[in-house]
């Protein structure tokens, strides 16, 4: 039997090489044909003329350029009747060269699902993937080829708006999300119809702007792009990603857009990556901008040779590239690799054989309507939630709960909870497709359950007008639930702030209804972690849920009645104060590391406040409690190809079932280099019911030991290590020694 299976893989895999080389032979063939005109036009990307989830461009030239094979992808055209139109006309080219249609497909299309920080809260990785999956399918289905995702930047600022695109502050997370996402765009392969094309950025290092802003300088150490921001792109690659995108930010001083060092040496040299790359929107032209390039056609110069193929929107390559080959300043060898790379992927897609093949209206509205992909939402809704406190059982409500205040103006939103990047479709009535929070209620409480409602005050400004009504509607009920936080559009692109408390009067509005005497549930509604001390302090109970999507209100009644059991785990450390940021929980060791929380005296410290977070990294709590217990190590010794295993006890000891996230640390006691004071190196999430007991393995291998020395090589040094079991970064269960020896 394995005798066969050896010869079937073998047979795949020569198969597989086959295919390739006649794509190969074809693109080649094509390339023959193409003149200098037409090779610039595939690496020429326009927005079309709808915002589906940006600017637009107008371009009356636009249809014309289409029909004389100038122009390559197209973004921002969804339906399957937009896209079959544009497509007719790139068949009326010469050499009748499809299009790609892209679209930012970032957490999902119709059906739309959690904010990406949101998701990574699960940390479900087959939750992820099969989110990403049903966005494919669906985005598939409605001509599109190509999703600008996923986002795997590592992010440790939360001023940085576009926290809420990526999953959170930790390397290891980050590159498990990112695999899983790629794999849940991609599916079996590319060209299958629930297929699109994933792309990852942004490549690299956007997000550890300066200050937190959006675009902003990046300036770090080789060791630190390496061991900390470079590997999830990495992960994205190995899972077989089809393109990645180039970043808007400078690092160390050059424009990634225009940065060989990592499009050419690292990426398509060390990586071997055989896909395309695109730039951001109008990133090489903005080049410009960075005093880099000293117009647009040194920017064209630049981003070539540095290795970005597509440009998004500049009109760099459209106007420059053929006088800068013409001329002898650009290799046409830079240009053919450029097309080569980018119709390779179309031939991939089987659009040569049928440039429609992902325009069919009838595929699009079954794909469209289908009730499994609503659920996939639901289940991934409800697994984002994160339980942060929930004092004297106040949580869940009890169903038999006479009267209810549900309180806040994020209670009867629709659209909104579909958050920052939804794609905007025509035609969609949101109010009908959306679940409101007050609306999940109404589904979940009986008829013997009365709901009141108050919106108390607006997200932003200092009105208090509606406080008197707020406070009157919440006497009058037995538990209150205020639903408050950001705007779904104060977290996204181009969405930093300087003050990330909960903006407006809303926290004077929670002191108000706490005042009444009553319990209080607050839900939380951001796209970033947000600074709310107060309420921290002081209401008994707190639900952070993002931004949740088309399900968002019946998830979030699910897990307010305890229908589900909240399972999620924070993917970012929640500071107390902004002048704490960036603030992630792998940070160094310093010469005078603080001994305690009230340790100040010429060690690193603040004299002002304390050094721990609000709410730490891996966090979040449960309606039941778990027990960690008899913690074993295979060995307390370990050679580099050997490896340790280690064992433990983990017992529900609540009354209800319920999900953990067991999370494992490694501390590297001494190195040639400094060390974090422990980092994430693997997970678990499993379920137990009341009273079960389940035995948890992981496997320490000389990967989860290693690190860039400073010379940048990839080594395991021999020394000593601590192995620590954990409920987050901060609540260490078990512990335990071990040494890696020569």
């Amino acid at each position: 039997m394995k005798k066969v299976t050896t010869i079937t893989l073998f047979m795949l895999s020569l198969l597989a090489s086959a295919q390739q080389q006649t794509i190969d032979q074809k693109v080649n063939d094509l390339l023959k044909k193409m003149t200098i005109e037409e090779k610039v036009g595939q690496l020429n990307q326009y927005t079309g003329d709808n915002q589906a989830t940006g600017p637009i461009t107008i371009n009356p030239n636009k249809q014309a350029e289409i029909k004389a094979g100038l122009i390559g992808s197209m973004l921002n055209v969804i339906g399957t009747k937009y896209t079959r139109g544009y497509q007719e006309l790139a068949m009326q080219s010469r050499l009748k060269i499809p299009l790609l249609f892209g679209q930012d497909v970032i957490h999902g299309y119709k059906t739309t699902f959690p904010l990406p920080l949101a998701e990574a809260a699960s940390w479900d990785l087959a939750a992820i993937e099969l989110g990403a999956r049903v966005a494919a399918t669906e985005a598939a289905a409605s001509g599109i080829h190509w999703t600008f995702a996923p986002m795997v930047d590592i992010a440790r600022d939360p001023r940085w708006g576009r926290v809420m695109e990526g999953a959170g502050e930790d390397t290891y997370l980050g590159s498990k999300i990112a695999y899983a996402r790629v794999k849940g765009f991609q599916g079996n392969k590319l060209g299958d119809l629930n297929s699109v094309m994933a792309c990852v950025k942004h490549f690299a290092a956007y997000g550890a702007g300066v200050g937190g802003r959006d675009y902003n300088s990046v300036d770090m150490s080789e060791r630190m792009l390496l061991e900390t921001y470079l590997p999830p792109f990495k992960a994205a690659l190995d899972a077989g990603a089809a393109t990645f995108m180039n970043s808007f930010n400078d690092i160390n001083g050059i424009p990634a857009t225009g940065n060989a060092h990592l499009q050419r040496d690292i990426l398509k040299g060390k990586w071997n990556f055989q896909g395309f790359v695109v730039s951001d929107w109008g990133s090489i032209g903005e080049m410009v901008a960075h005093g880099y390039s000293k117009d647009l056609k040194e920017a064209a110069y630049s981003a070539i040779t540095a290795g970005s193929d597509m440009d998004m929107e500049s009109n760099a390559y459209r106007k420059n590239l053929a006088e800068l080959v013409k001329e002898g300043r650009v290799s046409i060898d830079l240009v053919d690799d450029a097309v080569r790379r980018i119709l390779r992927k179309k031939f991939e897609l089987g659009l040569f054989d049928d440039p429609y093949k992902y325009s069919d209206p009838k595929r699009e509205e079954k794909a469209l309507a289908n009730p499994e992909h609503r659920k996939a939402a639901l289940e991934m809704a409800e697994k984002s939630i994160v339980l942060l406190k929930n004092e004297n059982q106040t949580l869940p409500i009890s169903k038999s709960t006479k009267t209810i205040a549900f309180i806040g103006p994020m209670v009867k939103e629709y659209k909104a909870n579909m958050g920052f990047w939804a794609v905007e479709l025509p035609e969609v009535n949101y109010d009908k497709w959306v679940v409101s929070q007050w609306d999940g209620l109404q589904n979940k409480v009986g008829k013997n359950t009365k709901l009141l409602y108050a919106k108390g005050c607006e997200v932003t400004g200092d009105n208090k007008d509606d406080f008197a009504e707020a406070v009157a509607t919440a006497k009058q009920a037995d538990v209150v639930i205020l639903s408050v936080g950001e705007r779904h559009d104060m977290s996204g692109e181009a969405k930093s702030r300087s003050d990330i408390h909960l903006p407006g009067v809303q926290e004077d509005l929670i002191k108000a209804v706490m005042a009444t005497g009553k319990p209080v549930v607050v839900l939380i509604n951001a796209g970033r972690p947000l600074v709310f001390n107060w309420t921290a302090d002081n209401v008994p109970a707190i639900m952070y849920t993002w931004w949740l999507g088309t399900e968002a209100g019946n998830a979030i009644a699910n897990v307010l009645f305890g229908d589900y059991n909240p399972s999620g785990k924070l993917p970012m450390t929640f500071p107390r104060e902004v002048g704490q940021v960036p603030i992630y929980y792998n940070h160094f060791s310093t010469g005078r590391p603080a001994k305690d929380e009230n340790s100040t005296n010429y060690v690193s410290a603040y004299i002002d406040l304390k050094n721990s977070p609000k709410f730490p990294f891996g966090y979040g709590l449960s309606y039941t409690t778990f027990e960690y217990s008899g913690l074993k190590l295979s060995s307390n010794k370990i050679k580099s190809n050997e490896t340790i295993k280690v064992s433990f006890q983990l017992k529900n000891t609540g009354k209800v079932a319920g999900e953990e996230v067991v999370q494992l640390y490694l501390k590297d006691k001494f190195g040639s280099v400094v060390r974090p004071v422990l980092e994430l190196k693997d997970f678990q999430k499993l379920k137990l019911n009341a009273g079960e007991s389940k035995t948890i393995e992981f496997t320490i291998d000389k990967e989860k030991l290693s690190f860039y020395n400073n010379k940048l090589e990839w080594v395991a040094e021999p020394g000593d290590f601590e192995v620590m079991i954990g409920a987050s970064s901060a609540d260490i269960k078990l512990k335990s020694d071990f040494e890696l020896v020569n």
